[in-house]
């Protein structure tokens, strides 16, 4: 298993880098003439604003999760646990992230039970809430099949995460990837309605940015906004959950230009790199701040 998920990781990396360098050529005569004034270079900085501020939510939604199992840590060290861990899901592997915060959980005084809780928690609500923007943006088309398709989509992704499901899930999970035994009386109480929404909102926000990285270079129309947040959010579910793309490095990029295909055009090929550039850039601005900001901490505390 060890042997295929090496292989596979490469393929992944290989496909996804062959498809990518092969629509940068396909398209190159288009890209070059691409031109970038004042006025798009400040939507830009709006995305990049948009992104941070996506960045710095999905750390509070964090603290959220943490709080519901009583550990005891405060928010903004919590929050920059987060930022500063985020980079590392860059790393191969895709999970150091995860194991940096579980670290910081077992510190605060949590077991390791509820901190890998916790840790795959998170993950999992985000998909599902990408799960469900990506079905919101498709509801609004007129095929009655299609719609009974993704209305019961809906039901099913809002029944996975009842508590009895859920906890589950979560429990086969930290197994299969920490080969510990299921996890005993650990697991949500409630339904996690206020997690969730706060994933949406993180969505939302990072759809955002995404939105506005495109209108630096294309003109939108209001039609467009809501297919597209539908085809952001699937394409960044896919980047989530596909194994051996760290960070869904190269995974977002070929969905997002597959679902755009029939309007790919050299100008949203550089819309979707200049958005790469701005989440990563958004990622070490959270973090590098953050890091700064615990280093002062510890100054004063020397002093």
């Amino acid at each position: 298993m060890s042997k295929f998920k090496t292989y596979f990781r490469w393929f992944i990396w290989g496909f996804t880098l062959f498809f990518v360098i092969n629509t940068f050529r396909k398209y190159w005569l288009e890209i070059v003439t691409v031109k970038i004034d004042f006025s798009d270079f400040l939507l830009l900085i709006f995305a990049l604003l948009m992104t941070i501020i996506a960045h710095v939510w999905s750390a509070f939604v964090w603290t959220w999760i943490i709080k519901s199992f009583q550990v005891k840590i405060n928010n903004i060290d919590a929050i920059s646990i987060y930022l500063q861990t985020n980079l590392a899901k860059y790393l191969p592997g895709n999970v150091w992230h995860f194991y940096g915060r579980i670290m910081a959980i077992k510190e605060a005084g949590g077991s390791l039970e509820i901190a890998s809780f916790t840790v795959m928690l998170e993950p999992i609500l985000m998909a599902i809430a990408a799960f469900i923007i990506a079905l919101i943006g498709g509801i609004i088309k007129t095929n009655n099949y299609y719609f009974i398709l993704q209305i019961t989509g809906l039901i099913l992704v809002l029944i996975i995460i009842h508590p009895r499901i859920i906890n589950k899930i979560i429990n086969f999970l930290t197994r299969l990837k920490t080969k510990e035994q299921p996890i005993k009386n650990v697991g949500i109480t409630t339904y996690p309605w206020l997690s969730l929404m706060g994933e949406i909102i993180f969505l939302i926000c990072r759809g955002s940015g995404f939105i506005l990285t495109l209108l630096a270079i294309i003109p939108l129309n209001l039609e467009q906004i809501l297919p597209l947040f539908s085809a952001f959010s699937f394409a960044w579910l896919l980047g989530l959950i596909v194994p051996g793309a760290p960070g869904g490095l190269g995974v977002f990029e070929v969905t997002i230009m597959t679902v755009l295909q029939d309007n790919l055009s050299g100008k949203i090929v550089v819309a979707i790199a200049l958005f790469r550039v701005i989440s990563i850039s958004a990622e070490l601005i959270t973090a590098g701040f953050s890091w700064w900001k615990d280093r002062n901490k510890i100054k004063q505390l020397n002093k």
